[in-house]
């Protein structure tokens, strides 16, 4: 089991208090053996083993439990010698879990920690029940400095800048990184958590009767990573594959994609009119494998992967992104968190004068302070431009400047 200090140490800053810690994320991104290292760490401290009590409810043992009776048998688990530390896996499998988790905060000593792979984690019901009780926190897949991490355990790690190729097409789910495995095998795990995730958080809960629809817009989805387009856009190219569909229809797959974790959304913004853009959005894939698993691997679509790959670490590194609009064009990622801002352009290489003038131009447009970057993956990536800075992307997301 290797580390991740990036997720345990921020949840662990809410230990013992009363906070229900709730990790959401895409289906095997880590949430449950993130649970296993916060009680090591709970056992560092002192607490002992019959004060922490663990569940998980994808198990079929709990496959028709109330939350009536999720309340009952965890209540009766406490333990009589101090808190007790609860840690529910995939309690979105029990309807109104959230019920028996305020009342167990409510009026008992405990700690409680839960998990789950879709909106239900998310939905009104927690927000009435938990109101002000409760802290989100997103797990992703493995960050760029987590999979050299993971490698390292069985296999030898080369240069980043070289290592980075890697990373884009094997992706950062974790159990693809646990040994070495070909591109092949890692593909064969990830197209599991697809299919798993497609048929269970989406099509079972959702009961969704044309798959072959769906799959179609996912498809075009993980086609058109870095490309603005819009639910118009969805359906005029599948009736042109003679495959009618609404754009209401592909506006719900969208959202239930978006639910289930496997796609991120991110909006445009107006530079000059600092409003956001409701039209022409972008989505970005939970994981680059997830493009490659489904659809192959293919060189052209590098360019696309690193933009998703910068996406995921800003998003990891809790920005929220949008794409900049400005009146000549777009810039890749406005990064806002708190009071900081960066803007992000990502480009794979620069072969000409026009397309450098292009990247830094679009930056030099905007007349602020907060810090500019262009990423590439070419051996000119590297310097200071006008006050931007030139990064190897492979450097920008082992970087702790932002």
């Amino acid at each position: 089991m290797i580390y991740r200090p990036m997720y345990v140490d921020k949840i662990m800053a809410y230990a013992d208090t009363p906070f229900v810690k709730i990790l959401t994320g895409v289906r095997r991104c880590g949430k449950s053996t993130i649970l296993k290292m916060i009680t090591q760490e709970l056992k560092k401290k002192g607490v002992t083993d019959d004060r922490i009590i663990s569940y998980r409810f994808d198990s079929m043992e709990y496959g028709d439990m109330t939350a009536k009776q999720m309340f009952t048998e965890l209540k009766g688990g406490l333990s009589p010698n101090g808190k007790t530390y609860l840690f529910l896996d995939e309690v979105q499998e029990v309807l109104n879990w959230e019920k028996a988790v305020n009342s167990l905060a409510s009026d008992y000593d405990v700690d409680i920690y839960v998990t789950g792979s879709n909106s239900r984690m998310m939905s009104s019901e927690i927000s009435t029940y938990l109101t002000g009780r409760y802290i989100s926190f997103r797990i992703y897949t493995l960050s760029f400095a987590e999979y050299l991490t993971f490698k390292e355990s069985y296999d030898t790690v080369g240069d980043p800048k070289a290592e980075l190729a890697n990373y884009i097409q094997l992706g950062g789910f974790p159990a693809t990184h646990l040994q070495k495995y070909s591109f092949d095998e890692v593909y064969t795990i990830v197209r599991d958590i697809y299919n798993s995730t497609i048929f269970s958080d989406i099509v079972k809960r959702n009961q969704v009767r044309k798959i072959d629809q769906l799959e179609r817009v996912v498809k075009f989805v993980l086609s058109n990573i870095g490309n603005t387009f819009s639910a118009k856009a969805i359906s005029d190219y599948l009736k042109s594959e003679h495959r009618a569909l609404d754009n209401e229809t592909v506006y719900n797959y969208l959202e239930k994609l978006e639910k289930a974790y496997l796609l991120h959304r991110c909006s445009r913004y107006d530079v000059q009119g600092k409003q956001l853009l409701k039209t022409q959005e972008k989505f970005y894939a939970a994981d680059t494998a997830l493009r490659y698993s489904v659809l192959g691997y293919n060189s052209n679509t590098v360019a696309a992967m690193l933009e998703n790959v910068v996406y995921l670490e800003l998003c990891r590194r809790g920005y929220s992104v949008d794409i900049g609009k400005i009146p000549d064009g777009e810039i890749d990622f406005i990064a806002t968190r708190q009071n900081d801002k960066l803007y992000v352009q990502v480009t794979q290489e620069i072969k000409t004068p026009e397309t450098e003038k292009r990247e830094y131009e679009r930056l030099l447009e905007i007349h602020d302070n907060y810090p500019k970057y262009v990423l590439r993956t070419d051996e000119f990536a590297g310097g200071n431009y006008e006050g931007i800075k030139t990064m190897h992307i492979s450097d920008f997301l082992l970087s702790q400047e932002f």
